[in-house]
């Protein structure tokens, strides 16, 4: 995962009395967090497709009736919650979840994660990335139904993440129609990627400067249109998210450099010209320097396609020139 500022390794006790938490009719099994299954009955109004088991990060979820109070606590899953038409069902969402502007974005936060914030808001789904202090097995020990989606290691699993929303909120059938969108719209950029021309790229994660390998999920995407990424053969890139020196970079001269911390750190071309050695790097003369938006240049939502337009289209520019 990436060390610092990841989203694609994002990050997200208290003690609690449990009082009237419980969740009526759902119940959750989980590998990380066995719990109990609460008290059900059936319900003629049950929504069609419940009760429902997701194979999730936490193991088997089941859920018995279709959520009406979902918590995110991760960005990514926020924006596809959203997508898929599951926002009415959302009460609240992490300090970090800035998408979509309608988001009911609360002071609870994924990297800190309170059990007793999250249960004062009474959620019957708690949707994460992270496992932070075992936040799972605390919610698992009040009744808490959790889905816990890790940080996807290829796009297919991206697609399956948004399914399994999809399934886990009662609505399935926008979420495959949001992955039949995605699948559909990245093969038509990946197509009209030029053949002829191999180009080389730099994909920054931090200032430090971190990159991102073609091992990884971002990476990945650049691979789709034939793309070189100059960290593969960087020290230390086995891990993926290789810590690069200056030189590296600058003996690797990149025909492209594309940047994902623009609005974290307020890099541009500007201030990569001051870097040791950079100022002559081609992509800097060449006026080759693509800002990304930070924050969806770190999700794995459907915003996705979002990144891949921006990569082609620098490509397209590139092999253009």
């Amino acid at each position: 995962m990436r060390p610092v500022r990841t989203a694609l390794a994002g990050a997200l006790l208290g003690t609690l009395v449990l009082t009237a938490c419980g969740q009526t009719g759902t119940t959750t099994t989980s590998s990380a967090a066995p719990t109990s299954a609460a008290p059900t009955s059936a319900a003629p109004s049950a929504a069609a497709g419940f009760p429902v088991t997701i194979e999730a990060g936490n193991g088997s979820v089941t859920l018995a009736k279709k959520p009406e109070r979902i918590i995110s606590l991760s960005a990514a899953h926020t924006e596809t919650l959203f997508a898929i038409g599951a926002g009415p069902q959302v009460v609240a969402v992490d300090d970090q979840s800035n998408y979509p502007a309608e988001a009911p974005k609360s002071d609870l936060s994924g990297f800190k994660p309170n059990v007793e914030a999250i249960v004062a808001k009474k959620p019957d789904l708690v949707v994460l990335s992270n496992d932070l202090d075992k936040i799972v097995a605390e919610l698992g020990k009040l009744n808490v139904p959790v889905l816990l989606e890790p940080a996807p290691t290829k796009i297919d699993e991206a697609y399956d993440e948004i399914a399994d929303l999809g399934a886990a909120t009662g609505n399935k059938d926008k979420a495959d129609q949001v992955v039949t969108g995605m699948k559909a719209e990245m093969d038509k950029l990946a197509a009209a990627a030029p053949k002829d021309k191999k180009l080389t790229y730099y994909h920054e994660l931090d200032q430090t400067p971190y990159a991102a390998t073609s091992s990884t999920f971002i990476g990945q995407i650049y691979s789709m249109f034939g793309l070189t990424n100059i960290a593969d053969k960087a020290p230390g890139a086995a891990g993926g998210y290789p810590k690069l020196s200056a030189e590296f970079v600058a003996k690797s001269d990149p025909d492209l450099i594309f940047l994902a911390d623009v609005k974290c750190c307020q890099q541009n071309k500007d201030t990569l010209a001051k870097r040791p050695g950079w100022k002559g790097l081609s992509a800097i003369k060449n006026d080759q320097v693509v800002l990304l938006d930070d924050d969806i240049a770190s999700r794995w939502g459907p915003r996705v396609v979002d990144l891949a337009k921006a990569i082609g289209d620098a490509v397209n520019k590139a092999a253009a020139k």
